[in-house]
C-alpha cells in the first residue's frame, strides 16, 4: 500500500504528554537532557500507538511502530488486507499524525478499499450514496470501520474511513 496522508489536526487525542511539554518549557536544561526528554516522549507516544492498535483486537503478529515527528511507520504481519487497512486508519486517525508508512505484510490479499476523508456535513448514508449509489448501504461502511467506529452517527470532519468494494 505505501504512504497514507491524514489531517494532522483531526483525530483521537492521545493522553497529554508531559515530557513533550517539558521540552518546550525547560530552556535552562542541557542539550543532552532535552534530547533524553524528547526520546522519552517519542517512546511514550509509540507505546500509546501500539496500545491503540492492540485495543482494537485486530491481530498483528510482530507489531512494531516507529515514530518520526508526525510520521508513523508500522511493521508486522496481518491476516487480511482489511486488517491492514484498519491498522493504518487506527494510527492515522490520531491527532498529530500526518502520515502512516504501511510496511505490514498480508497473508491473504483481497481488493483494497478506497479511503475517504469525512467532510463537514457528511453522514455514512451520504457517503454510501456517493460510493454505492444507495444511501441504505451505510451499514457496509460502518461494519468496514469497526472497531474504530462504535456508532454510525459519530463521524467527524478530517476522519478517514475505509470504503470497501462491493
Amino acid at each position: 500500500m505505501g504512504l497514507f496522508s491524514f489531517l494532522k489536526s483531526a483525530g483521537a487525542k492521545m493522553v497529554e504528554d508531559k515530557a513533550a511539554k517539558n521540552t518546550t518549557t525547560t530552556a535552562t536544561s542541557s542539550s543532552s537532557t532535552l534530547d533524553a526528554l524528547k526520546e522519552s516522549a517519542r517512546k511514550s507516544k509509540i507505546s500509546m500507538l501500539e496500545s491503540s492498535v492492540r485495543s482494537t483486537g485486530i491481530p498483528v503478529d510482530n507489531l512494531s511502530i516507529d515514530l518520526d515527528d508526525d510520521k508513523v511507520t508500522v511493521y508486522g504481519n496481518v491476516e487480511t488486507t482489511s486488517a491492514k487497512e484498519k491498522v493504518v486508519l487506527v494510527l492515522g486517525n490520531v491527532e498529530g499524525i500526518a502520515t502512516v508508512d504501511d510496511r505490514l505484510s498480508v497473508v491473504k490479499t483481497e481488493p483494497e478499499s478506497d479511503f475517504y476523508e469525512v467532510k463537514k456535513g457528511d453522514t455514512l448514508s451520504k457517503i454510501a450514496k456517493e460510493f454505492y449509489g444507495d444511501m441504505m448501504k451505510y451499514p457496509v461502511i460502518f461494519e468496514a470501520n469497526k472497531p474504530m467506529l462504535t456508532n454510525p452517527d459519530l463521524i467527524y470532519p478530517g476522519q478517514v474511513l475505509r470504503i470497501p468494494k462491493l
